[in-house]
């Protein structure tokens, strides 16, 4: 294995790569695991209303937290040519691009060859690339993950595929220690421009095991980057953006919302990798949430709209590190602050986010921060039971009531 590794690190300053020649003899993995399509339809639409005054007060909006950055919304994207596209094929369509772009870029993965993924966010690349960029790996996360990152090690840079999220904990040791840890053990000898991705969350009774949401496991490893993409126009931004940067990258991407669909622009964009996205401006309280609890804040959005409240949702994106200068401007305007999360309440995202919150602009706050997340329960299979754990719009209007007392 280390001598293909070599052998295409050998052509990457070539500008193209002619892999049909390198072709393997095509073998199915060892277990082929039979994945349905889940379909989620939710109203992303901004909302607009009149203005209601609660008790806030003005202030100039100051960014002394992060440095100003660059307006890339959707919106800004509205009026531009494009076309409709699933969440799944813009993952594909972004990885597809970086691919033809840069020889270096390779996947690796359980049966994200011919059988093109569990998503199929890899459907029709290894035709097109071979099975050297396209890797078919055996059941084996620890391994081919340290395969992954070695190769980044040497020049690639690798996308690594985990069929489930909750598979990559057997990883846990490469992710840590090496992918997160060797740029700085080596004294800067290596970059690791590594993607990990696949999906995770709670889906439909899934059960325990593939309902993970490892974003709380990971946030504490220095080094590594975290995003969470949740429409089609930032899965494809995000993932070109973490395909071209030199740092390790993990990339969650919701098990609900791959069928998700929008339309994007036919131009290319990458996004910033530490920019959160204004999803709906509002005067009363800031809701920041990301991935799958997006659609839920937005559909508890239309209710709190109708009893006359403006609530400004930011969709994070970024889980490491937070975007401080638009979070921290949004609490300058509203002076509240409600947390809606899918991860676990105990030393998850929310927890973070509050930290941090509080420690940089507390000064700003008129009542306590309020986080919705998901009970410290493993997610049962029964359905009912599954819809008990985590986040339902009705609890977000209810805590957005509560905190405009």
């Amino acid at each position: 294995m280390a001598s293909i590794f070599q052998r295409i690190g050998a052509l990457s300053s070539s500008t193209t790569l002619d892999t049909k020649k390198f072709h393997l003899s095509s073998r199915r993995s060892l277990l082929e695991r039979k994945v349905s399509f889940l379909v989620v339809r939710s109203d992303a639409a901004k909302i607009s209303s009149g203005v209601n005054t609660i008790g806030g007060r003005a202030h100039h909006l100051v960014a002394n937290a992060v440095a100003t950055k660059a307006d890339t919304s959707a919106a800004s994207t509205a009026s531009k040519s494009g076309h409709e596209i699933l969440l799944y094929e813009a993952l594909k369509e972004g990885l597809e691009e970086e691919m033809e772009r840069d020889a270096r870029v390779c996947v690796m993965g359980e049966d994200v060859g011919h059988y093109g993924g569990s998503y199929k966010v890899t459907k029709g690349l290894a035709p097109k690339f071979g099975d050297l960029r396209v890797l078919d790996t055996p059941i084996a996360e620890n391994a081919f993950t340290g395969m992954g990152i070695g190769a980044a090690m040497m020049g690639l840079r690798p996308i690594i595929e985990g069929m489930n999220m909750g598979f990559l904990l057997l990883a846990f040791n490469q992710i840590s220690n090496n992918c997160g840890m060797l740029h700085y053990t080596s004294g800067g000898q290596f970059k690791i421009p590594v993607v990990i991705r696949g999906p995770g969350g709670v889906g439909r009774q899934l059960g325990a095991e593939h309902s993970q949401r490892l974003e709380s496991y990971f946030q504490s490893i220095p080094g590594i980057q975290m995003v969470a993409c949740s429409t089609p126009y930032n899965a494809k931004g995000l993932m070109k953006a973490a395909i071209r940067s030199d740092n390790p990258v993990i990339l969650f991407e919701h098990v609900l919302l791959y069928n998700l669909k929008e339309t994007i622009p036919d131009e290319e964009y990458v996004l910033n990798l530490e920019e959160a996205e204004m999803v709906r401006p509002g005067q009363h309280v800031t809701i920041l949430t990301y991935s799958r609890m997006r659609y839920h804040v937005m559909q508890a959005a239309k209710t709190l709209v109708n009893k006359g409240y403006d609530p400004e949702v930011i969709d994070i994106r970024s889980l490491k590190p937070f975007d401080l200068h638009t979070i921290g401007n949004s609490i300058k305007k509203t002076h509240r602050v409600l947390i809606v999360e899918e991860c676990m309440r105990t030393g998850g995202i929310g927890a973070s986010l509050t930290a941090a919150i509080n420690e940089n602009f507390q000064d700003y706050l008129d009542a306590p921060i309020v986080c919705l997340s998901s009970q410290d329960v493993p997610t049962p299979y029964a359905g009912t039971l599954e819809e008990w754990t985590v986040v339902q719009p009705p609890q977000i209007v209810a805590a957005v009531e509560q905190l405009c007392q």
